[in-house]
């Protein structure tokens, strides 16, 4: 199938180029590189003898021309993954964020209404604001600041839902909606400002673990090979047109307890430190994934400390391809 996956650079995108590409897909990623990074689909641009892989820069919020702008290639499927979705990303992008989770989304949904294509719009998690319901079903409605520090994001995403649902109920667009809950995985980048590279970054550098609160705050993490194929169901699984999922894994822990247990797999001897709450940090976060496992028979199967053992390896590496100096192991 002909495939093209918006924001196809960055972290998600890029392991969701590398699984269509295993699946004999062929693949057009368009990303404008804001904070996608070209090195994430290197491996994939390698072999030029493999012509079932194109990277286009360029930005979604300009509309498409097929000839134009793809060279003809005309989707039968579109992944739209582009936007910043880390708060360092998002507070320094904000009017970017805004346009690529609404224009962004209007125009890929054109351009699968014009391909017959059908289209998967990623949400997230943050579409549910510090929600007054736990765990979180698909048909709560959330708890959002819509003039707060996050709301960028938090309602450019939800507007991009609303976008959506327009487009199948008005235009016939097969088009699905997918709320991702908190990913960690290869492929990061190492300043992302999320919990998991933050922690991992500090307690391979020996530094202090930065926790905003009290650390009681709770998450649950899904492994990015989870949350791809989570992905892949949502979108070639029938029958899912106008359908809401979440997609995250329901392990839920505090915030302490995650930056503990990093220091504990990096052999670290940090320790924590406590800074003031984030304004609009949610106080819980864990999804309710009975519709994705009824529907789209998909579950995590990474176990938390497998995921984070495989991400702290390749932080390390990446830490030091940079450059930068890591203290010895202790013990």
């Amino acid at each position: 199938m002909k495939v093209l996956v918006a924001g196809g650079a960055g972290f998600i995108g890029s392991h969701l180029c590398a699984r269509l590409l295993r699946e004999g897909h062929s693949v057009v990623c368009v990303d404008n590189l804001l904070t996608g990074v070209e090195r994430n689909i290197a491996p994939l641009q390698a072999n030029r003898a493999d012509a079932r892989f194109t990277f286009v820069q360029r930005n979604v919020t300009e509309p498409f021309d097929v000839a134009r702008d793809l060279n003809g290639f005309q989707p039968e499927a579109i992944f739209q993954m582009a936007s910043p979705a880390s708060p360092i990303g998002y507070w320094n992008f904000p009017f970017e964020t805004i346009r690529v989770n609404t224009i962004g989304t209007t125009n890929l949904l054109e351009l699968a209404h014009t391909c017959g294509a059908r289209l998967l719009t990623a949400s997230t998690s943050e579409s549910y604001g510090d929600p007054l319901v736990h765990p979180q079903r698909e048909d709560y409605y959330g708890n959002v600041n819509p003039i707060g520090v996050r709301a960028c994001y938090d309602e450019s995403k939800r507007l991009g839902e609303t976008i959506t649902m327009e487009y199948v109920r008005r235009k016939g667009v097969d088009a699905r909606i997918v709320r991702i809950f908190n990913t960690y995985g290869p492929n990061s980048q190492l300043n992302d400002g999320r919990m998991i590279p933050n922690f991992i970054t500090q307690a391979l550098s020996h530094h202090p673990l930065t926790i905003h609160g009290a650390g009681e705050q709770t998450r649950s993490i899904c492994y990015v090979d989870d949350l791809v194929d989570g992905l892949m169901r949502a979108l070639f699984t029938e029958h899912t047109t106008g359908e809401v999922f979440n997609l995250g894994n329901p392990e839920e822990h505090t915030i302490k307890e995650w930056a503990e247990r990093i220091i504990t797999l990096c052999g670290s001897p940090s320790k924590l430190v406590f800074e003031p709450k984030r304004e609009d940090d949610p106080e819980r976060r864990r999804p309710n994934i009975d519709k994705a496992r009824a529907q789209l028979g998909w579950e995590p199967r990474v176990a938390p400390d497998e995921g984070l053992t495989r991400t702290i390896a390749w932080f390390r590496d990446e830490m030091e391809r940079e450059g930068l100096c890591l203290p010895a192991r202790a013990g």
